[in-house]
């Protein structure tokens, strides 16, 4: 992928606009330069908007769902589709033996920076007191609540196993 290309498409927290109004900017400049590749992952993305939903519980009791309306959708939600579209072009890549496509590196330009293993164990050493936990593992749920989306579950998993 280009180097214009990095720079002109993505997103990340510090920008003052909200991810899905950034998509749409984004798919109408790629509709406009004519860059398939990226128009066809952004598509791709807002495919995914449909599985978002609001649970409901009719006058009847009965329990359903609705779909989120353009308002009602979050960057977590976004985010959220985004990394399972990640989650699966990797397993793709795996599969051919390949290490990375340009749809994935579009993908990966839409979300935040990750925290790395440091920055992580820095957070837990400076946050998180153990002896408040029967074992290490119940401190999970704490360190992902204050990381978010910046982190994946199963690293932290790995530090916490590791953790002397």
């Amino acid at each position: 992928m280009n180097e214009t290309a990095k720079t002109e498409y993505g997103w990340n927290p510090d920008i003052p606009q909200a991810l899905h109004a950034k998509l749409k900017e984004d798919l109408k400049t790629a509709m406009r330069t004519k860059n398939t590749q990226v128009r066809d992952t952004i598509r791709q993305i807002m495919a995914e908007f449909p599985r978002l939903t609001v649970p409901l519980t009719l006058e009847s009791g009965k329990k359903t769902t609705r779909l989120k309306t353009a308002e009602e959708i979050t960057d977590d939600d976004i985010l959220g589709i985004i990394q399972g579209l990640v989650k699966s072009e990797k397993t793709v890549l795996e599969a051919k033996k390949e290490a990375t496509s340009e749809y994935l590196e579009i993908l990966n330009g839409y979300l935040p920076k990750m925290a790395n293993r440091e920055e992580i164990i820095a957070w837990i050493k400076n946050n998180i007191d153990f002896s408040q936990y029967k074992n290490r593992m119940q401190a999970m749920g704490t360190i992902m609540k204050h990381f978010g989306k910046q982190v994946d579950g199963r690293q932290v998993n790995q530090i916490l196993k590791d953790w002397s």
